[in-house]
């Protein structure tokens, strides 16, 4: 999880750095922005982390269910 908080956080810098530097802002405004899409692209990656492994373990869950259900269907 912590690769993905550093991974968000080096996106939004850079994007929101970038696109900050591309309208022409001034290199306070530059930071500022790089910082703010820091802490922003760090908690939405986590977000995201955190609902794709709810997910991935929902759905071995039901495949473990599905796969037990069939073995008692067959057994029987």
């Amino acid at each position: 999880m912590r690769f993905i908080f550093l991974f968000g956080g080096a996106c939004g810098f850079v994007l929101a750095g970038l696109s900050s530097w591309l309208a022409d802002c001034g290199p306070d405004r530059v930071l500022l922005d790089a910082a703010l899409g820091t802490l922003v692209g760090a908690l939405l990656f986590r977000w995201l982390w955190t609902v794709a492994i709810t997910s991935i373990r929902e759905t071995i869950s039901l495949r473990q269910q599905a796969a037990a259900a069939e073995a008692a269907k067959h057994k029987s």
